[in-house]
């Protein structure tokens, strides 16, 4: 139940990676993934600034926490693009 997320980026992926003809550019999807989790964490990094002094604390791990797992997310996703991959070759 808790990787529910995981498992639907997964999925998502596989099917993007099937119904899209041809091979994807895994570098493009991950550095999206990068610029992604870079702008979500800055969000969370300007929540805890406009909070105040403890907040800031909290807003910056909630920051670093949205980066680390939007990267694992990405990379879960371009995996799920090669098993695609591998089936529509099939």
């Amino acid at each position: 139940m808790a990787y529910t997320l995981e498992i639907l980026i997964i999925i998502f992926g596989i099917v993007y990676g099937y119904l899209k003809p041809g091979k994807e550019d895994r570098s493009t999807l991950l550095k999206k993934g990068v610029v992604i989790g870079i702008i979500l964490g800055a969000i969370m990094v300007v929540l805890g600034l406009i909070g105040g002094r403890w907040i800031l604390l909290l807003g910056t791990l909630a920051g670093a926490v949205v980066f680390i797992e939007v990267i694992i997310l990405a990379v879960l996703f371009i995996i799920g693009t090669y098993i695609g991959d591998m089936l529509e070759r099939k």
